[in-house]
């Protein structure tokens, strides 16, 4: 017999076709021949079990009818019995079937028959092009993990303390690095990892659709339905900041300057996410259903403007992919000889993959995960060199290692040459470019947009504050393990220019410490920078190109699936583009250490008219559109002109020195400062009152949300406009204004703290710390990476508690084949979602 499900919940839409909320799941019946027959009782009564005189119920009585008068067939009444049960069965199950043009009953709740998994409901559906993408995920990941599997096994004789001595696997003695893993380790991570990812998040998906209302409309898929909490926010903004410069340049800088070079880099790069927590509250303030920044500079200045910072927008999404890909494919080649043209290729695909089932959610999620692999990898590092490591071991021998290496080749610029100061010349120019170059990719990266747009209204300010200050002990630590460790590990022969230059500082301090193991740590520390902000670049330009170019300029009246479609194929598009890109600049001689300091020189120019966008109503269109193309120009000129002053010749070596970049860097960001404010008081303050950026609309998802058969006011950051509560719009505005007032103030004490009370006295000083001051140094920067695990791993999962209980106990009764059934969830006679059943859906998102 079949267990039957009741599900009154059920009701048609607007063309016939039956719409069902995620958790209304089972088999439906009505008007059950099994009502006549002998082997129910007559309890079985109600709506559903009365014959509607037509159709199915009308059809099964006369059957049912048919038999009971029919002579009794050979075996006897048992047999009798049970072969009319197979019937009723048989029957029952003909009559299942759903139709999708079949009206439904009095009430919305009779007349319905639906069957779990059908084309028509809202389960899993057979689609040949998932399938294959599945498929060959499946296959490429069994491949990896083989590949992985079988190196663990041909090392795992190894100990933790090096290699084995019949394998070169660090420097030679010309100071050329000699790949320590095979060509399938590489491929295997780079492709296995890559599509194993890509199987883990269609997984997520289909669950967060099943159990929790998402469905993967334009809006959930560039905003997560603007509901993602504070803790998944500061992961986010910790992954998708850790790049792979943030690894390997932290760690060159301190192989070069020695202990000022990671923290020169870590505070000249977490104050701008610190700063724009500020600018993330204002945002959230005038333009609420915003999906872009530019949609906020169009419904401002207009077109003009909008298309200049379209273009500086997607050029920092150029310089930022690119660093991702040169830097990354330069360490795997480094480290198990893979192609580095291959690797540039093949790094993007499992990401895309991901992306495309998963939207900005998958990177909130990916995110996540790749953090919680790269603090794991930090800590081993730390440990390692402070505690366990033969040749190291303690903060002691490693501060006597720096003296002795200080005694074989002194600092430049360093005070007493020592690499255990603060004060050193080229670290404080570093600190300057680092500073400078890092606001336009914060401030002008539409990804950091998109993850404050993503976040609930009163927890994008503390995921942003939460997410600078963790994120500042992932370059200290590694920088001040890693480039350290480089620098007392290495022998007479240093590493050459190019090879630091390419980030191969980490790697080799890696194998020196760990042997294979440090070798394999490395590998996917690199693999999970890159993929994890490949995926934020990903859902940046896919958003811009969407939004921005697609609907603003092309199809204005386009709706939710065919934005959906052209997310999808903006994400692919990018991806061969910047494979193809990274390719000419390693033909090129062009590596990560040189775009990092170039980024700054050609993008900061829009950092400043773009944040009075939101903060100063005075500045006017003329300002917004010729401060960054005049700030530009400002800036190649001073970076060209005092390469050529420098120097005398222009090559990639002398344009990329110190005191080049430096100039223009620093012409790109301030000058705007002045040509913004006179251009403005030129042509007249506008006196902006914010009302046409409020103006913007979310996108009508309705199409969508019917194609996947879910009520589209259950889907998270869909409200209808009769469910807007005007009572707690008020209420969230009057949160944001407060988060805007706090926000201010506790900013811009962090920055005082970052960039000048903590660095200034110790830089003015020329202090050269002793061995007791290293040692503390580095304990509070283990301890500080602690907290960062508790800020960006565990509070997440704090925040995210009740939906991850709720899921896990939905797919447990789903299992079992018992129907789940949410807390306080009522049912109304026509079917449709209740105001509670909608918000006990949206809730814990």
């Amino acid at each position: 017999m079949v267990s039957v499900l009741r599900a009154p919940t059920d009701r048609p839409s607007a063309d016939g076709t039956s719409i069902v909320s995620r958790h209304r799941i089972g088999f439906l019946h009505s008007a059950s021949p099994r009502a006549a027959s002998p082997l129910t009782s007559g309890a079985e009564s109600g709506p559903d079990s009365k014959a509607s005189g037509s159709g199915a119920g009308a059809a099964g009585s006369v059957s049912s009818v048919a038999r009971t008068s029919s002579p009794t067939p050979p075996g006897g009444p048992r047999a009798a019995l049970r072969r009319r049960a197979a019937a009723d069965h048989k029957e029952s199950l003909r009559n299942a079937r759903p139709s999708s043009t079949r009206a439904a009953g009095a009430g919305g709740s009779s007349g319905t028959m639906l069957k779990l998994y059908t084309d028509e409901s809202p389960g899993l559906r057979v689609d040949p092009v998932v399938v294959l993408v599945l498929s060959l995920g499946f296959i490429f990941s069994v491949v990896g993990l083989h590949v992985i599997a079988k190196i663990t096994r041909k090392f795992s004789s190894l100990t933790i303390q090096g290699p084995r001595p019949t394998k070169t696997a660090v420097m030679s003695e010309t100071a050329n690095f000699v790949a320590p893993l095979s060509q399938g380790f590489g491929y295997g991570i780079i492709v296995g990892l890559g599509f194993a990812f890509a199987l883990v998040m269609v997984f997520i998906t289909w669950a967060l659709k099943r159990y929790q209302y998402e469905v993967q409309t334009s809006e959930m898929f560039s905003t997560a339905g603007r509901s993602v909490k504070s803790g998944l926010v500061a992961a986010a903004v910790v992954s998708s900041w850790t790049w792979a410069a943030t690894l390997l340049q932290s760690s060159a800088v301190a192989y070069q300057y020695g202990i000022s070079g990671p923290f020169f880099y870590a505070s000249g790069a977490c104050v701008q996410i610190i700063l724009f927590a500020t600018l993330a509250i204002e945002l959230k303030r005038r333009a609420p259903n915003a999906h872009t920044f530019l949609e906020v500079i169009r419904a401002r200045y207009g077109t003009a403007v909008h298309v200049v910072f379209i273009v500086f927008c997607l050029m920092t999404n150029i310089l930022v992919t690119a660093m991702l890909l040169t830097g990354g494919s330069a360490v795997l080649t480094s480290l198990t000889g893979v192609n580095t043209v291959a690797a540039c290729f093949l790094l993007p695909i499992g990401v895309v993959l991901y992306t495309l089932f998963g939207g900005i959610k998958a990177t909130f999620i990916t995110d996540y995960m790749h953090t919680v692999v790269i603090i794991v990898v930090i800590f081993i590092y730390a440990f390692s060199a402070y505690a366990t490591n033969d040749t190291l071991g303690s903060p002691g021998r490693v501060y006597d290692a720096l003296v002795a290496a200080a005694d074989r080749h002194p600092v430049e610029g360093n005070a007493q040459g020592s690499y255990l100061t603060m004060r050193s010349k080229e670290g404080g120019i570093f600190w300057v470019i680092n500073l400078v170059g890092n606001f336009g990719t914060v401030f002008l990266d539409n990804g950091y947009y998109n993850k404050a747009i993503a976040a609930h209204p009163v927890h994008a300010f503390p995921g942003y504050v939460i997410g600078g200050l963790c994120w500042f002990a992932i370059p200290w630590l590694c920088a001040s393990t890693m480039g350290i460790s480089a620098l007392a590990l290495e022998g007479t022969q240093r590493m050459s220019s190019e090879d630091v230059t390419a980030g191969l500082v980490l790697p080799f301090a890696a194998v020196k410490l760990l042997g294979y193991s440090g070798a394999v740590c490395t590998t996917l520390m690199i693999f999970m920078a890159v993929t994890s902000a490949f995926s934020a670049q990903l859902i940046a330009v896919s958003s811009i190109l969407t939004y921005d170019i697609y609907q603003a300029y092309i199809n204005p009246s386009a709706k939710g699936k065919r934005l959906v479609w052209v997310s999808h194929m903006s994400c692919i598009f990018w991806a061969i583009a910047m494979a193809g890109f990274a390719t000419g600049l390693y033909y090129a001689g062009i590596g990560m250490g040189y775009l990092y300091l170039l980024m700054g020189v050609i993008i900061s120019s829009a950092v400043f008219p773009g944040a009075m966008t939101l903060v100063w109503k005075g500045q006017n269109w003329v300002a917004a559109a010729a401060s960054p193309i005049l700030g530009l120009a400002v800036s190649l000129i001073a970076w060209l002109v005092t390469a050529k002053k420098e120097s005398g010749v222009l090559t990639v070596t002398t344009t990329g020195a110190n005191y080049p970049m430096l100039a223009g860097n620093v012409a790109a960001l301030l000058s705007p400062i002045i040509f913004s404010p006179v251009l403005t008081y030129i042509f007249g303050p506008q006196n902006y009152d914010y009302e046409s950026m409020r103006a913007i609309r979310k996108v009508d998802d309705t199409d969508v949300a019917a194609a996947a058969h879910v009520d589209i006011e259950l889907i998270p950051g869909e409200n209808s406009p009769a469910t807007i509560n005007a009572a707690k719009e008020q209420e969230e505005e009057r949160k944001l204004n407060k988060a805007a007032l706090y926000s201010r103030t506790l900013t811009i004490g962090m920055v005082l703290c970052f960039l000048l009370l903590w660095p200034i006295p110790m830089y003015g000083s020329s202090y050269v710390f002793s061995k007791k001051f290293f040692t503390g140094w580095v304990v509070v920067g283990i301890i500080w990476l602690f907290c960062t695990t508790v800020g960006v791993v565990i509070f997440p999962l704090y925040e995210g508690r009740e939906s991850i209980i709720r899921t896990a106990r939905l797919m447990a009764l789903d299992a079992v084949g018992k129907k789940p059934r949410f807390e306080g969830q009522e049912q109304t006679s026509s079917g449709a979602a209740t105001p509670m059943e909608k918000e006990g859906a949206k809730s814990d998102v």
